[in-house]
């Protein structure tokens, strides 16, 4: 029983990254693509394991969220964009960028992310006292 849920908790946090982060980008672009949907899905998913053990301070969460989204980024952006050539995004023109995949501005910007995703992925008093 215990094995189904934290299996439980995987993919409804899969789910619920895969959704938030399309709504996000369809607000702020007015599109999204299917692996940026996988993207913000799997990255949830992972924030999920890594804060699920709770201990990690707001500020190291949101480090390691976002050093985590950068390097999803830039996989999923060679895939996506250099291999496919999909073009779902180029940071070509952004100061800094590596590839044309990842910026640090948008580094940052997944770090600030990272705070609410960090309020859903922590873990309850009720599931410390469970463990």
């Amino acid at each position: 029983m215990r094995y189904y849920m934290k299996f439980s908790q995987y993919v409804f946090s899969f789910l619920m990254g895969y959704f938030i982060y399309s709504m996000i980008e369809i607000i702020n672009r007015g599109y999204t693509h299917w692996t940026m949907s996988l993207t913000g899905g799997f990255i949830l998913a992972l924030l999920y394991s890594i804060n699920s053990s709770g201990g990690m301070t707001l500020l190291k969460s949101c480090f390691t969220g976002a050093i985590c989204i950068t390097l999803a980024e830039l996989i999923v952006g060679i895939f996506d964009n250099l291999i496919m050539h999909w073009n779902v995004w180029d940071y070509s023109r952004m100061p800094y960028n590596f590839m044309g995949q990842i910026c640090p501005q948008f580094t940052c910007y997944w770090f600030l992310l990272c705070i609410p995703c960090l309020l859903y992925t922590s873990p309850s008093p009720r599931d410390k006292r469970q463990s």
